[in-house]
């Protein structure tokens, strides 16, 4: 089977790394969280108090940026790759709502976008890979073969990410999550380097009423048409 490079692009929590963990796994691909790697420059921007609430020192970030070294390292026991940030596993720290709330503020950073595509278009030179995040199609992978756009309402997105977060025992409200959803989804969409938008040739998924395993079925034969003609 001819092997292709697939794109999935969308706004925060609809599920854009399940779907492509699923997609990796049912096609045998690599798959890369493009997510992970913008959360794990936002933890480093963290640990060395280059951001909080009310601050944002980019200059600083900017300038660390040869110091940082991302590396995604398979785990045979969960069956997917983790996040290491300069060597050391991030996975868990990276999942938190105080790291969301950053994370799309470092996104909007050029010179982070910059150093972050660079190393995401060297992981898919040789096709055969899934990934997702804001910038796939348009900007990382603009001749993709398939091109999926995920969405669904914030309150749906908010509650899918409260459900998630409560399930790892971290204490957190749904009104706050619902408003870190909505300015996240500000904050990419109106950034001026690669804002999130739909690629003229995406497939948009609203998922907000389909179940995992509905939505793995449709996207399995886009994957199917696009081979047979690709």
């Amino acid at each position: 089977m001819k092997k292709i490079t697939i794109a999935i692009d969308g706004y925060s929590s609809t599920g854009k790394s399940t779907l492509a963990k699923q997609l990796a796994k049912e096609l045998e691909y690599v798959y890369v969280d493009t997510g992970a790697m913008y959360r794990a420059v936002a933890l480093f921007a963290m640990q060395n108090q280059f951001i909080g609430p009310d601050f944002f020192d980019t200059k600083s970030l900017i300038d660390s940026l040869p110091k940082i070294q991302l590396e995604f390292k398979f785990n045979p026991d969960l069956g997917f790759a983790e996040m290491y940030l300069n060597g050391e596993n991030v996975e868990k720290q990276i999942r938190t709502i105080e790291v969301s709330s950053y994370v799309s503020k470092v996104a909007e950073v050029s010179e982070v976008r910059s150093k972050l595509v660079e190393q995401q278009q060297a992981m898919g030179k040789n096709k055969a890979i899934v990934m997702d995040g804001r910038d796939i199609g348009t900007v990382v992978f603009p001749n993709a073969e398939l091109k999926i756009f995920m969405t669904a309402s914030p309150e749906t997105r908010a509650q899918r990410r409260f459900d998630e977060l409560q399930e790892k025992g971290d204490v957190v409200s749904y009104e706050d999550v619902l408003k870190n959803v909505v300015e996240r989804d500000y904050i990419d969409t109106h950034r001026a380097d690669s804002p999130l938008v739909i690629a003229d040739d995406a497939i948009e998924i609203d998922n907000s009423y389909l179940s995992r395993e509905e939505q793995f079925s449709a996207v399995l034969e886009l994957i199917n048409d696009v081979v047979k003609t690709a």
